[in-house]
């Protein structure tokens, strides 16, 4: 194993490949304050990519409710299980720390009679088959399922709650399915960071399968390989004649009825640190805000998806899932300033890639306090501009409000 540093971690860790790292990395963020569920985005992406023979149980792109949901069922709380197995009572944050152990050097100590270079399991068949299992099942605050507390939905925390969780591949700075592929068929564009399958290289061996903690690498029948999502990398590359050639966001992206998705293309140094770019709506949400927080960064991959926590929920359990950001991105969110609040209308405004914003002050129209701190809305106005310095959008934050004439009150 290499020593490889992890800035999600905040320390290096076991990786069975020396670092290295592409000059721009596919990200996103995801606000699950705003995910409805519709899953809208889930059908974009069947749609286009896995609508055919074998592919049926393969969902690059879903929405599963949480505490109860996954796909594959189970997941998360199986590798979880998994780790702290091999490391009992030792899988702890020291701060901003990780103390304990990845899924790559849990490896390292959990041999056994078959050598893995990275921690995992292969999903039963019945655990793809339920894409939705428990969607919607609110959890009481003794752990009853489908039982509701009388004082239930009172923030800051619901005792009778439950929440979508919006999944992809996180296109990992890490990937552990490139880790444990012994035919080196995985590998990630140096261009973007997209993690990909060379399907001429893939023995159908499903060592990426057992290797994802998202299990987002999946197994066709038919075809005897495995396929991922793809980032929809020609809409990357700008090859949709829509955009006419500027980069575009991926299908499930554009599609977001919710508005609770943003996409793009982070600047990374050679030694792994994203560059310094202020003014990207990316880097501000995850280095600067710091509303925007990795799912299970404790697995050691270094995920490029980032999601803003929902505010209702326990704080224990979205710790487990986000790290020790939690309290921060949370507090920050429930009162936004103002830049913040800017940079939130950005979401869903186009299906053209942002790569800068600038926002231009607007006069005061609301004050409040909200837990005891003072609030003010302006209605700035936020410009959103591309990789060549061309506006592509620009938005408010106060929406317009259209009254329906009465004409047309009684014509249905």
């Amino acid at each position: 194993m290499k020593q490889v540093y992890n800035w999600q971690l905040n320390r290096k860790m076991s990786y069975p490949h020396e670092e290295h790292h592409p000059g721009r990395q596919f990200v996103f963020v995801f606000n699950l304050n705003r995910c409805i569920g519709c899953q809208t985005c889930t059908m974009a992406c069947k749609s286009t990519w896995t609508f055919s023979k074998g592919q049926e149980y393969m969902w690059w792109n879903n929405v599963e409710t949480k505490p109860y949901g996954g796909y594959p069922q189970n997941w998360d709380v199986k590798i979880l299980k998994m780790l702290e197995e091999t490391n009992r009572g030792g899988q702890k944050w020291n701060g901003q720390t990780f103390t304990g152990k990845t899924i790559f050097e849990a490896a390292e100590k959990n041999i056994g009679s078959v050598p893995q270079r990275v921690l995992g399991y292969l999903p039963t068949d019945e655990e793809w088959r339920f894409p939705n299992l428990y969607e919607d099942s609110p959890i009481h605050k003794n752990g009853d399922r489908n039982a509701f507390h009388k004082e239930g939905t009172q923030l800051p925390e619901h005792k009778t709650w439950f929440f979508y969780l919006a999944r992809l591949c996180n296109h990992c700075t890490y990937p552990a399915c490139l880790a444990a592929c012994p035919r080196n068929a995985i590998y990630k564009r140096p261009e973007d960071g997209v993690v990909l399958v060379d399907q001429s290289r893939c023995r159908g061996y499903r060592k990426c399968v057992e290797a994802c903690p998202y299990k987002k690498t999946m197994y066709r029948p038919s075809t005897r390989v495995t396929e991922k999502c793809i980032a929809c990398y020609p809409r990357l590359e700008g090859k949709d004649p829509e955009t006419k050639g500027e980069p575009m966001e991926t299908r499930c992206m554009a599609s977001c009825i919710g508005q609770i998705r943003l996409q793009g293309l982070v600047k990374i140094a050679p030694d792994g640190q994203w560059v310094e770019d202020r003014y990207h709506p990316l880097y501000y949400l995850v280095k600067v805000a710091k509303v925007a927080l990795p799912l299970y960064p404790q697995f050691g991959t270094e995920p490029n998806g980032y999601y803003m926590p929902p505010r209702w929920v326990p704080r224990n359990f979205l710790k487990q899932m986000f790290g020790p950001g939690v309290d921060q991105a949370i507090d920050a969110y429930r009162v936004p300033d103002r830049e913040l609040l800017a940079v939130l209308q950005l979401f869903r405004k186009t299906n053209r890639i942002i790569t800068r914003y600038e926002i231009k002050e607007g006069p005061k129209v609301y004050e409040t306090e909200i837990d005891g701190k003072p609030f003010t809305l302006y209605n700035d106005t936020v410009i959103a501009y591309n990789e060549h310095g061309k506006e592509i959008v620009r938005t408010q934050v106060e929406e317009p409000f259209y009254v329906r004439p009465n004409i047309h009150q009684n014509t249905i």
